[in-house]
Parts: C-alpha cells; sequence; structure tokens
C-alpha cells in the first residue's frame, strides 16, 4: 500500500513542519514587541491546529511541545502584573493535547483512504486489465472515464482476446450502476477470457456469453440482490487468422460500430441480438454472425452510450459520426487507433461541459495496414 499522502512537499521533501514553526515564531515575537500590554502569546495553540492539519502525529506532537515551551519562556519574561497566567496555559495545553488526537484522526482516516483507493486500482485493472501494443497482432487503443470518479469504475467493459482462430475483441455496457454492474461485467470478462481462446466459432462464444450473464443473474437473485442489473448490451468481433479480408461482428443489442478510414466513416450493420442476459425473451435462435468487410488499416470504433448520449447545455447529443467525418476531412490520419480515440475522448467532454452522467468506454482497433499502404 502507498505511504500516507504529504502535502508541501518540494524536491521530494517534505516541508508541512514550516507552516506551524513559522506561526509560532511570528505569533512569539509580536507578542514580545507588544508594549500596551495586549498579549497575544495565547494565539500560539493555533501552531499544533495547523501542524494538525497539514503534519503527521509525531511532527504535530512537536509543534504542540513547542508551543507549551515557547509559552511558558516568554509568559514568565514579562512583568507579574502582565503575565497570562495559568488560564491561558491551560488553554495551550488542552489545544495542543486536542490537535494532536485530531492528527491520529486524520492519518488514520487518510491510511484507510488509500487502502481504499489501492483496492479500487485492483478491481479496476481487473476489469480493464492493460492491453500491451499489439495484442491479438492489432492496433489498438483505448480509454475509460468512470462517472463516478471516486469509484473509478463501473460497469462498462472492453478486451482483446487473441487465440488459435484469430482475435476476438468484446466491448459491453452492464445496464445500471455500482458494485451490481462491476460483479456483472467481471462474470462476462472472465468468461469471454477463457472461451475466446478456446471457441473456434464466434457464434458458440456468443451463447457462452449469454449463458453466463443468464447464471449471473439467477445467482445474484438467489442471494437477493434483486435490484441488480439484469442484462448488458454489448459488441463482440472476431478478426479471424485464416482470412485479413473480414471480420465477424455479434451485436446484443448495442450500438453499432463504425469503420472508419481515411475515404470516410460508414456504421456496421446493426445485428439482431438481444441484450445479454435477455435471450430468453427472443425466439430462442441465437443471434446472428454477421461476416462485414475491412480491410487492413481500417479502424473500428467501439464506444458504449456514454459516448452516444453524452448532451450539450441545450439537450442535444453528441454528433459522433459527423465529428469523426470532419475530423478526417481535415486528416487523414485522424482514422489510426490512438487519435481517433483521443478525438472522440475530447469531443465527448467539450460537448458535455466535462460533465458525464454514465461511464464511457471508447475502444479502437485494426488490422495493421500492409506494407503497399493498403
Amino acid at each position: 500500500m502507498r505511504g500516507r499522502p504529504q502535502l508541501l512537499r518540494v524536491r521530494g521533501r517534505s516541508i508541512a513542519w514550516i507552516p506551524p514553526n513559522a506561526l509560532l515564531l511570528t505569533i512569539a515575537l509580536l507578542d514580545w514587541d507588544r508594549a500596551d500590554g495586549f498579549r497575544t502569546l495565547s494565539w500560539v495553540v493555533l501552531a499544533p491546529g495547523i501542524a494538525a492539519a497539514l503534519c503527521g502525529v509525531w511532527c504535530t506532537v512537536s509543534a504542540a511541545v513547542l508551543a507549551v515551551a515557547v509559552y511558558e519562556i516568554e509568559d514568565h519574561a514579562w512583568p507579574h502584573e502582565f503575565q497570562s497566567g495559568l488560564p491561558d496555559f491551560i488553554l495551550v495545553v488542552a489545544g495542543g493535547a486536542i490537535a494532536v488526537l485530531a492528527c491520529a484522526v486524520r492519518v488514520r482516516g487518510e491510511r484507510r483512504m488509500l487502502h481504499m483507493q489501492d483496492l479500487v486500482e485492483i478491481t479496476r485493472h481487473t476489469v480493464l486489465r492493460p492491453l500491451p501494443a499489439g495484442w491479438g497482432g492489432l492496433d489498438h487503443a483505448a480509454v475509460y472515464l468512470a462517472a463516478d470518479s471516486i469509484a473509478r469504475v463501473g460497469g462498462d467493459f472492453y478486451d482483446i482476446q487473441p487465440g488459435p482462430q484469430g482475435t476476438r475483441v468484446l466491448l459491453g455496457d452492464v445496464q445500471g450502476k455500482g458494485l451490481g454492474a462491476v460483479t456483472a461485467a467481471l462474470a462476462l470478462l472472465g468468461t469471454f477470457r477463457e472461451a475466446a481462446y478456446h471457441e473456434p466459432a464466434l457464434g458458440t462464444l456468443a451463447h457462452r456469453l449469454e449463458l453466463r450473464m443468464s447464471r449471473h443473474v439467477r445467482y445474484r437473485v438467489g442471494i437477493g440482490c434483486d435490484d441488480d442489473p439484469r442484462f448488458a448490451t454489448a459488441v463482440l468481433v472476431g478478426f479471424p487468422a485464416a482470412d485479413t479480408s473480414y471480420v465477424e461482428v455479434v451485436n446484443f443489442g448495442h450500438e453499432p460500430p463504425l469503420v472508419v478510414a481515411p475515404g470516410g466513416v460508414r456504421p456496421l450493420p446493426p445485428g439482431d441480438g438481444l441484450p445479454l442476459g435477455l435471450g430468453d425473451l427472443g425466439d430462442g435462435l441465437p443471434p446472428t454472425t454477421l461476416r462485414v468487410p475491412l480491410a487492413p488499416g481500417e479502424t473500428l470504433l467501439l464506444v458504449t452510450d456514454g459516448v452516444s448520449e453524452a448532451r450539450d447545455a441545450a439537450g442535444e447529443f453528441f454528433p459522433l459520426r459527423d465529428r469523426v467525418a470532419g475530423a478526417l476531412a481535415e486528416d487523414p490520419h485522424a482514422a489510426e487507433p490512438g487519435p481517433l480515440v483521443r478525438l472522440v475522448h475530447d469531443g465527448t467532454l467539450r460537448h458535455s461541459g466535462g460533465r458525464l452522467d454514465d461511464d464511457t468506454a471508447i475502444l479502437a482497433v485494426r488490422r495493421p495496414p500492409t506494407a503497399d499502404g493498403a
């Protein structure tokens, strides 16, 4: 676990002890310089209070002891009729003790907060594991924006899994938010990462995902979590190893991906699949696996509804396709995964004024262009 956060650092060294000691010295000098008998010496109780907010426990203890010492030495240097005496001495001692106690509570809270942040990071990296460059033989870029800036993870998910049959890509959005959405995303990702490697047919993988979501829902209902998410929209894409001229796509009620190339933007067919977890509501047939032409160098852009449903102050939705097409007209290199993801990320935030009402996942993948630039 990371150490306690340090405020006021210069070149890696904490200077948090300077403000309380500077305040203590200033108060002592002001009190010494007064000639009208108006005493400010009892204000030294502020020094351990400042230390409690900025420093560790032992630094606060030092500030409290030093405040008592300064008070005793300077107060006794005044004539008896001007001495503040016992009442203010008690105030300084009690104030120092309270400051030390408050600092101990603050430091304990910070340590618990850091521990929780570490757990959040572990969960985030489990749901959205880092993907190496060129993973699965694909150029890729992705970004995730959580609507909850504290939790930093939600129900949107994506992953890329290479295997003997080629590389499979999954992006989805679990209904709802919170811990229930995260556990559903983890369940689907766990199945995808294992089955995408072993299953030869994309349709079989799609069936495995539907079964996993249904089992997950039944389990959560069985333990009393009736208000948990019941379905997830998703797009499953297969890049066959044997043929690089097309991709296979199964759409589970998700917005169709866009094919982005220097020559323009086109959407993929929507497909006929119901959201994962709602397969029982259909005709019992598995969703259609579409075979869509996709040349090396053409990029697939997959997003969740945090992008497509982002609104501006007037309530207008983010015009994703138009923005991408406009950027391509200015710079054909905007079709590359990295620039494309940055374009959508920055455009979404600008359009919504930086306020996200939903988690947002953006993923761009492509086969690398061939040697002749195709």
